[in-house]
């Protein structure tokens, strides 16, 4: 037997007397029986294969994870809450589009929803008020004719109505929209039962009653904006003529907001100071100074501005929300709008007129008894009159 056969025998024993290496002991062990592997029988490789096969499936979970799941972490456990102070515009023509974007730049909401039947002209609005959220305060703008996309708003304005058609008269014109309200006042209350609703749409004093009627709400959760855009555009015309900002001079419009609407001369004043004391024939046709003219532009604004650019927005529009913003804000503040006034200044019907209001987050909370004239008071109970000459022809 040669060297080399003798060293190769001699390496061989040595082998078999030596310890089996960590991955030779598992595999006899194993072989002998499945189960007989212990975690003391484990080599420190076998963690390493573990982490390593745990690495690997959070890496595919990851892979498998969108750009958003990546970037953000969810921690809330708690359910999401939802809008706090949604509110929903009925109706995208100009005095709705102008009532939400009026809305959105006063930062009032933190959700607003539009509807409307024409569906292309709603999906076009509510796009381009979305493409200009980063310049807004209000997170979500939605948009649809189905009014789920209105539930759980705390005000909702109606702005939706017919146009009066040429040789159309105000009683068919009314009566059309009353047909309209019909479908869209249930749908409100049926997704915003605790809502209160504004209304915009004209005649608004009439149709603040029919929405009232078909809403089966408390009185003080149906609103008509009725003079409170008569009242700002008194103030103006009265600054215009004393060379001061509106909000320094005081002056309210009461009773229907249009043509019988009612001037309160008695109460004009600058810094507390009525006019009235200092021209005793201020608004009468006694009156030198034609004070009187400045009622008569504001019921004819209107016309004018139709005349001249074929409808009216803006201001309504702003006039709608200052008066979400009292809502909103519970802000307590006064307005001459839209409410039931019978038993009120000798008024015997059921109607609605506008009279200085107290406006919360509970509505329209309080009415202020004006100290009224005889003439004006006489003025108002007319303009109810007029109101329930048409009203009364109504079905419901």
């Amino acid at each position: 037997m040669n060297g080399s056969s003798i060293s190769k025998r001699r390496e061989a024993k040595e082998r078999k007397n030596e310890p089996q290496s960590g991955f030779s002991h598992q595999r006899d062990l194993l072989r002998k029986s499945p189960t007989a592997l212990t975690r003391a029988d484990q080599p420190e490789t076998f963690g390493l294969q573990l982490h390593f096969s745990f690495s690997s499936n959070t890496l595919r979970l990851q892979k498998m994870a969108s750009t958003k799941e990546k970037l953000i972490a969810h921690v809330s456990t708690e359910q999401a809450v939802g809008s706090k102070s949604k509110v929903t515009v009925v109706g995208v023509g100009m005095v709705g589009m102008a009532s939400a974007i009026s809305v959105l730049l006063k930062d009032l909401a933190d959700e607003l929803a539009l509807v409307d039947v024409m569906e292309d002209k709603l999906k076009g609005e509510a796009m381009d008020l979305q493409h200009g959220s980063l310049f807004l305060k209000t997170h979500k703008i939605v948009a649809d004719k189905d009014y789920s996309v209105t539930a759980n708003s705390r005000v909702v304005v109606v702005t939706a109505g017919a146009r009066q058609q040429e040789g159309e008269s105000r009683l068919n014109l009314v009566q059309r929209n009353v047909n309209i309200f019909k479908f869209i006042i249930p749908n409100i209350v049926k997704y915003s039962p605790n809502c209160i609703i504004l209304v915009v749409s004209n005649p608004v004093d009439i149709l603040t009653y029919v929405a009232w009627k078909l809403s089966g709400l408390p009185r003080n959760r149906v609103i008509g904006s009725g003079t409170n855009l008569d009242s700002a555009r008194f103030r103006f015309l009265m600054g215009e003529k004393l060379g001061l900002h509106p909000s320094s001079c005081h002056g309210w419009v009461i009773g229907e907001h249009g043509d019988s609407s009612v001037p309160v001369w008695s109460g004009v004043n600058v810094a507390g100071v009525s006019l009235q004391g200092l021209n005793p024939d201020i608004g009468t046709d006694k009156d030198k100074e034609d004070w009187k003219s400045v009622h008569k532009m504001v019921v004819d604004s209107a016309y004018e501005v139709i005349k001249l650019k074929g409808y009216t927005s803006w201001a309504i529009g702003m006039s709608v929300a200052d008066l979400c913003e009292s809502i909103l804000k519970n802000l307590h503040k006064c307005h001459p709008v839209s409410t039931l006034v019978k038993g009120m200044h000798g008024v015997n019907e059921e109607v609605f007129l506008s009279i200085p209001c107290i406006m919360g987050s509970s509505g329209l909370t309080d009415v202020v008894h004006m100290t009224l004239k005889p003439e004006e008071e006489k003025q108002l109970v007319k303009s109810a009159e007029t109101l329930w000459g048409v009203q009364k022809e109504l079905t419901l």
